[in-house]
């Protein structure tokens, strides 16, 4: 917890200066020095102690470690013995961009590690005595006093620390033990025998039924040429290209599935030959995940086998409407397998349409009153719908974003119209620019697009509360969940 990671900055070797009585009241300002030291091992606990969070914690879990300490505690001592008045802008900049921040390579990840740093390196810890790191007041930096004073108060923390202290919502707690719970399934189904023992299915027969079953439900590949043909490449409508281009990865998904769920059954009656790669998709649907052969063909999904299947489904079916009753009025966002090509689209039109430089566009955002529907197409942009908020919920009354219930994880988002506009007349104030990822594993790598394989864009939501806060809470909007 919180005060075993705290203590063993006070007491570990590694950071001997700390404990060192020369160096511990070896500057002219010992009170501020004293704080701020205080407050600097309690930025390194956070961002060590986050990455139990997962994903809510950081994006990509950073080995930060004592060198990161040790080297901004030797700047913070230096500092404080040159200025006559604390830097805090200079030290937040190494402490926080320098020192720790070189590590971080997500920038969502260096936008919250910064926010967390405003946290600690601030005038209040030093001028205020009941300056608190929390809503509870529960930690807190304690007035000045010798080296084993604060040890006692480090001895006295909570050995369960309570999300708020990292400035994340109650519910993060709920998304840690799920986590950690997931896993540990995992780890026993790997375990598993696969032989059966005593009466029922074979795992052999549990295979070709689902195989069979799976098969039965697929529906046949798109016409590519039919759908050119009724959906032409045109210069006012960027949608047609976007059909088109999304039909072409899907089929190629459909044909894997399609094919490897036909090899595997006739492997299982020893028709063919039984490869690695069908031992391995045998062994992966027998625990319910989506078989490695697929996922190398398929849109970023973190969901057991029977919901990737359904959502397979349903995405086809959104396809299959467009063609037959043409472009939908709001389009189901998370049906796409490439986002950022539908999203290019709807800019590409307005660009188009009013003659401006697609590179000066950007959206804006507004959300609107219905869920799911909308009575006619937007006169610019695109109605959207399929969007979840994790950290927060939309609050249908106020129009805002506001916090999340005891309990309830995610929250569904209403339509949203992502408006084209230049980027010179976008306001961000009022607002909280939240990233959208397609799963919750939220870390991604750049695909030969150049965009990310998992972050789509940010989405600026209304908020009458500073962006730091939704930052801190870990905040994101995702496409899809796991289940």
């Amino acid at each position: 917890g919180i005060n075993a990671e705290y203590g063993k900055q006070w007491y570990q070797r590694r950071v001997r200066a700390v404990s060192d009585p020369a160096f511990f009241n070896g500057c002219h300002n010992n009170p501020a020095f004293h704080k701020l030291l205080f407050s600097l091992c309690f930025f390194h606990a956070i961002v060590q102690e986050r990455r139990k969070f997962g994903p809510l914690g950081w994006n990509i879990p950073y080995e930060f470690n004592e060198s990161d300490l040790r080297i901004s505690v030797k700047q913070l001592q230096m500092f404080i013995n040159e200025y006559d008045k604390v830097p805090y802008i200079a030290l937040r900049y190494l402490t926080g961009e320098c020192n720790y921040g070189g590590r971080v390579t997500d920038d969502k990840d260096r936008r919250l590690l910064v926010s967390v740093m405003n946290r600690f390196y601030l005038p209040q810890v030093v001028e205020d005595d009941t300056f608190t790191y929390s809503p509870s007041g529960d930690y807190y930096a304690p007035s000045e006093g010798p080296y084993e004073f604060y040890l006692e108060y480090i001895r006295s923390l909570p050995l369960i620390p309570n999300p708020e202290v990292f400035g994340l919502h109650e519910n993060a707690d709920i998304t840690k033990d799920q986590q950690e719970t997931n896993n540990l399934f995992v780890s026993i189904l790997i375990t598993l025998p696969r032989q059966a023992s005593g009466v029922g299915k074979s795992p052999q027969d549990v295979i070709t039924t689902l195989a069979n079953d799976i098969l039965a439900k697929m529906p046949a590949n798109f016409s590519e040429e039919k759908v050119m043909k009724k959906y032409p490449v045109t210069y006012g409508e960027s949608m047609n290209t976007v059909l088109l281009q999304e039909l072409k990865r899907f089929n190629t998904l459909t044909t894997v599935v399609r094919q490897s769920l036909i090899d595997i059954v006739k492997a299982i009656k020893g028709l063919v030959v039984m490869s690695a790669e069908l031992e391995a998709m045998f062994k992966f649907m027998l625990v319910g995940k989506v078989p490695e052969l697929w996922a190398a063909k398929s849109y970023p999904s973190l969901k057991p086998l029977g919901s990737y299947v359904i959502d397979l489904l349903a995405r086809l079916k959104f396809f299959q409407n467009w063609i037959t009753k043409g472009i939908p009025k709001v389009f189901w966002i998370s049906g796409f397998y490439f986002t950022q090509s539908f999203l290019t689209g709807a800019t590409q039109n307005f660009a188009r349409k009013y003659k401006i430089p697609i590179d000066h566009l950007t959206f804006s955002f507004e959300v609107m009153k219905s869920e799911e529907t909308m009575d006619a197409k937007p006169e610019d942009g695109v109605y959207v719908h399929g969007l979840f908020i994790e950290g927060a919920v939309w609050d249908r009354e106020t129009m805002m974003m506001g916090e999340a219930a005891p309990k309830i994880l995610y929250d569904t988002i209403p339509v949203v119209w992502l408006k084209p506009i230049e980027k010179k007349d976008l306001s961000k104030e009022g607002v909280y620019e939240a990233p959208v990822y397609k799963t919750s594993e939220r870390r991604g790598t750049l695909s030969t697009t150049g965009h990310s394989t998992n972050f789509v864009m940010f989405m600026l939501m209304a908020s009458d509360l500073p962006q730091e806060h939704w930052i801190n809470r870990g905040v994101a909007l995702l496409t899809q969940l796991d289940d």
